[in-house]
């Protein structure tokens, strides 16, 4: 029972400490990632056997991911903590459905991401701080989806929602987005002239340059492509040749061509937009000549009036070189959460393996001291009962003593001086059947109640008496007629096998092998003339020996 005890009591003392960490690491996860993820790290998740830590572990290392933008192939077990705060912890009940999204993002589910947001978002009773994360999260993935119509209710509920004001402006551009998108390009004009007007009142030059070259983007699209063209060159003008998005600007100067019929300048534009990219992008342009690619094709097309299959092929080889990057950098990813996986299951296995080889040593060592404990209270039980034993046989003796000298007879003959030698011979017996170092003691200090005994476990004179008075006799009679023939050592055998001692006892009693008393044995059946197949005791009870 302490052994379980102190178990239960150390697996709740370590439970304990487990929560404590992943609750510092959760008030440093919005502060510091990084630090919470490194605590996060340095915890076995195969030892937390409470299935709150299991769920508040993995809720942690997937939202720490998610604010790190780091892959998140790895966090598939985000669904356990998802399931457990369903219906318990609103807060995070939508935290972990929106990290669940993200992983279904990661391994290519993003329609199922979209309508796990969907359905967190459309909860009632949820604070804003966190209804606001949602919505960022549900906006962000539908603008990388270039959805249109679907993602402009929930771009205005975030704006409506953003407390702070760079928040408000980037839900704003998401907005302008989703309106670009859907093909109200009327509506996207609008916001962005309101945004390049807020820009430019809070002098934010970077941001006022973003926005302008959205909106020229825009007027292309609404078919004002003059209109575009002259903004692009006021940006020329106010932001230099060589700003950093030279590449951008011409080549968006080379669709304006394209879209008035003039292909000779698209090309001249797009030859500028392509220079400019190797330059500012150098092997980082492979976003770019995606685009830059199915351009030349276009006027290609216009000059030739057909289609090359090398421009084709190039289209077709950076779609291909820009999807095994990715899929390379999942399947690394993959492998890196197999690897941990594999880690975690051999931790696990060699911990319950651990804790498999505890419990059955707890157990041997509990049995063992249940053992040891039932041994020695049933040796003092036993002892208790000696003790008492000897003392009842003292008291007889003193009371058979200290009886007047005329009454001697009487109380030899009575019931209670019987009574007093069958104890005091079961006493030999029990020794005899147990003949332990302190039954011996025990049993030397009954015989020399009435005298020495010479170094024997008992009196044998007294034994010889005792069992005159319970066998009639026996012992005189024996004397009388063997006495000349049978030793001492013999008679004390035929003595004890009288009163039902076996061989082994008699061999306890009388300090001889079992070896010798079978020998004594023959020696007494050939003395007394016991046929070979008639037991010794019953042939002496027969025989009259008078």
């Amino acid at each position: 029972m302490a052994v379980l005890v102190l178990g239960v009591a150390s697996c709740s003392k370590s439970m304990s400490r487990y929560n404590e960490v992943l609750d510092k690491a959760e008030k440093l996860m919005r502060s510091s990632p990084d630090s919470a993820l490194a605590m996060l790290d340095a915890i076995d998740p195969s030892e937390l056997k409470q299935d709150s830590l299991q769920a508040k572990y993995h809720y942690l290392k997937g939202y720490g991911h998610l604010s790190r933008n780091q892959s998140m192939i790895g966090d598939s077990l985000i669904r356990i903590a998802h399931e457990y705060y369903r219906g318990k912890d609103v807060v995070r009940d939508v935290r972990s459905g929106m990290v669940m999204a993200w992983y279904k993002f990661w391994v290519g589910d993003t329609p199922g991401a979209l309508a796990m947001l969907d359905s967190l978002s459309s909860l009632r009773n949820v604070p804003d701080s966190v209804m606001v994360q949602t919505l960022r999260t549900r906006v962000l993935l539908g603008a990388s989806e270039y959805q249109g119509r679907p993602l402009i209710p929930h771009a205005k509920r975030l704006h409506q929602m953003e407390t702070d004001s760079m928040r408000r402006i980037e839900a704003r551009y998401m907005l302008l987005s989703a309106y670009e998108y859907a093909g109200e390009t009327d509506s996207a004009l609008y916001l962005a002239d309101e945004l390049i007007d807020y820009a430019r009142s809070h002098k934010w030059g970077d941001k006022q340059f973003l926005f302008e070259l959205e909106r020229a983007q825009l007027l292309t699209e609404n078919g004002r492509c003059a209109e575009s063209d002259e903004l692009i060159s006021d940006i020329f003008r106010k932001a230099g040749p060589d700003n950093g998005a030279a590449d951008l600007l011409y080549f968006q100067y080379a669709i304006n061509a394209l879209n008035n019929g003039d292909v000779g300048r698209a090309a001249r534009n797009l030859a500028l937009a392509d220079s400019v990219a190797g330059k500012l992008r150098k092997d980082d342009d492979a976003y770019y000549r995606s685009y830059s690619n199915l351009l030349n094709a276009i006027i290609d097309f216009k000059k030739t009036g057909s289609i090359k299959l090398t421009h084709i092929n190039s289209l077709n080889n950076r779609q291909n070189e820009r999807f095994n990057r990715v899929k390379a950098s999942q399947w690394e990813s993959e492998r890196g959460a197999l690897r941990q996986q594999n880690r975690a299951l051999a931790l696990k296995a060699e911990s319950e393996h651990k804790t498999v080889v505890i419990l059955v040593i707890s157990l041997v060592a509990l049995i063992v001291i249940v053992g040891a404990v039932w041994v020695i209270r049933l040796r003092r039980h036993r002892e208790r009962e000696n003790e008492e034993r000897i003392e009842a046989l003292q008291k007889m003796v003193d009371e058979y003593k200290a009886a007047p000298a005329k009454q001697d007879a009487e109380i030899k003959d009575s019931a209670a001086l019987r009574g007093a030698m069958l104890r005091q011979l079961g006493i030999i017996k029990m020794v005899a059947e147990t003949p332990t170092e302190q039954n011996r003691e025990m049993l030397r200090k009954i015989s020399s109640i009435e005298g020495e005994t010479g170094g024997e476990l008992v009196d044998w004179r007294n034994v010889f008496e005792m069992i005159d008075n319970l066998y009639s006799g026996f012992y005189g009679k024996l004397h009388d007629k063997y006495g000349s023939v049978l030793t001492l050592k013999e008679e004390q055998i035929i003595v004890l096998m009288v009163a039902g001692f076996s061989t082994k006892e008699i061999s306890v009693i009388t300090g001889q092998t079992t070896s010798t008393i079978y020998v004594r044995k023959t020696s007494v059946r050939k003395k007394l003339g016991v046929p070979g197949k008639e037991d010794i005791v019953r042939f002496l009870l027969s025989r009259p020996q008078s």
